[in-house]
């Protein structure tokens, strides 16, 4: 590998940017914008194909509204609940498969609750609710 090439933690930081943006219902070209650069750009950022300097890390994460450590993948120590953090990061990720966000509106606009249960099965939506 050469010294340019992204590394293991520049594939994280650019899922966790694409995980969040998605998450606050951004697209890349919206990003991209109030961060200064191009959506190919911000789309090489995301699927790591060019390291996110430190500079455009704290602008991207201020655009966000979150700190850099979360798109660094560090969680400040005040923070007790770790296990939970994870399975919250764990499941916005599943949100960049893709037709997972068309998905979840589809379900979203279905207004019987037992139609809902027939899909997800009954004792996943029991689970949710504990």
């Amino acid at each position: 590998m050469s010294a340019r090439e992204p590394e293991g933690v520049d594939h994280e930081v650019g899922h966790r940017i694409r995980i969040y943006r998605i998450a606050k219902k951004m697209t890349q070209t919206e990003l991209a914008n109030k961060i200064g650069v191009t959506f190919q750009q911000l789309q090489k950022y995301e699927k790591s194909l060019n390291r996110v300097s430190a500079g455009r890390l704290s602008r991207i994460a201020e655009a966000l509204g979150l700190p850099v450590t979360t798109l660094l993948g560090v969680e400040p120590a005040r923070r007790s609940k770790k296990a939970e953090r994870h399975v919250e990061y764990r499941e916005l990720k599943l949100l960049t498969r893709p037709g997972a966000i068309r998905l979840l509106r589809a379900y979203a606009q279905i207004t019987s609750d037992k139609m809902q249960r027939q899909i997800v099965g009954v004792e996943c939506i029991a689970n949710e609710r504990n």
